[in-house]
């Protein structure tokens, strides 16, 4: 396992001009390699537009998911009650892609169980799984300790939950959205006023049952044969760095990377974050 560092300052030398390929032969090489970006719980596709737009400026190809009562998809997350149905978008979405084509799959925070699953069902089809300060286990949450390492507890910040009870009020919460007053506090310390701004008007329920259940099998431990990259966030007051710490611990990536950022680096190190999926994409050959 090898670790890299990078900081705030170090994204300071790209642009989306520069970064811009003016060579048609690296920009048909870009273009080869696809990228698919996935998004925590509460978030959507919108999270990446920062990212999205570096990536296709430089060629790349991006496609970004909204999971199902996220972003644009119009699910009530009160209603989805398995992680199955969750993830159903990015199932399908894999399910589609041709055989022979290969993508690098990034997920954000709770988009690690995404990842996770999806790898395990489609091995041959990811070139390479990145957990952005993400949840990183193999199995999914099946014992104590994948939550205490992979769940976030923001206990610290006070009564910070609204949340749903899709089921009934004698039953456990569905859903839960970090309340506006402290969004900024927790997600967005680092992030850029506007970005902050944003979210609090995108920002949606997210369905905590369902992600409860994400439990996965490995039949064949064909997961093992798709190398992981791990991008740690420093001042992440979600998931915190001791439990990404705890979870690479477990479940060591082919590579880890240091960002010096928040947990919304696609908000607050954006130029950082395109710099280092590039260099993962690149470290493939």
């Amino acid at each position: 396992m090898r670790e890299v560092g990078s900081s705030a300052g170090a994204g300071s030398g790209f642009s989306s001009s520069s970064s811009s390929s003016t060579d048609g032969d690296a920009t048909c090489a870009n273009r080869a390699v696809h990228f698919v970006l996935v998004h925590g719980i509460g978030g959507g596709s919108w999270c990446w537009y920062k990212v999205r737009c570096l990536m296709e400026n430089s060629g790349y190809t991006v496609s970004c998911i909204d999971l199902k009562a996220s972003g644009i998809d119009p699910a009530d997350a009160n209603s989805i009650l398995s992680f199955q149905d969750y993830n159903k978008p990015l199932i399908d979405f894999f399910s589609s892609l041709p055989d022979h084509q290969q993508v690098i799959l990034v997920g954000h925070s709770a988009g690690g169980l995404s990842v996770t699953h999806v790898t395990h069902k489609f091995p041959n089809k990811i070139r390479l799984a990145v957990y952005l300060a993400a949840t990183m286990l193999k199995l999914g949450f099946c014992t104590d300790q994948d939550l205490q390492d992979g769940e976030p507890d923001l206990s610290s910040f006070g009564d910070v939950y609204q949340l749903g009870f899709g089921m009934g009020d004698e039953q456990p919460p569905t859903s839960a959205y970090v309340k506006k007053e402290f969004q900024r506090k927790i997600i967005y310390q680092l992030s850029p006023p506007e970005d902050c701004t944003l979210a609090g008007m995108l920002l949606r329920p997210g369905p905590i049952l369902a992600l409860r259940t994400a439990k996965f099998r490995a039949e064949r431990n064909d997961i093992e044969t798709v190398p992981r990259l791990y991008i740690k966030t420093t001042h992440d007051n979600v998931i915190k760095p001791k439990q990404q710490e705890a979870m690479i611990k477990r479940w060591p990536p082919s590579q880890v990377y240091v960002l010096d950022g928040d947990h919304s680096p696609f908000f607050s190190s954006p130029f950082v974050l395109f710099g280092l999926l590039v260099q993962a994409a690149a470290s493939l050959g």
